[in-house]
């Protein structure tokens, strides 16, 4: 699907030119640039880790089906 937004055209241009310049291995460029931020010694932001399941829903009294009663 062709896009006309030049925004976007804009986006994967760059996005064609990053693939060429890196043969077209997204691997290599990703341990590129994670070695390269290392080295500039700027602090990475690390997101909290999160839980895959959440464990409230086993907590809960409710059984499976039913919905609770809506609160105001």
């Amino acid at each position: 699907m062709k896009t006309e937004d030049p925004v976007l055209e804009e986006l994967h241009a760059a996005r064609r030119k990053h693939l060429a310049d890196w043969n077209r291995d997204t691997e290599a460029y990703f341990r590129d640039t994670q070695a390269r931020l290392e080295k500039s010694g700027r602090p990475i932001w690390q997101g909290k880790q999160r839980a895959k399941y959440s464990t409230a829903v086993a907590e809960q009294s409710i059984p499976v089906g039913d919905s609770p009663p809506a609160t105001q």
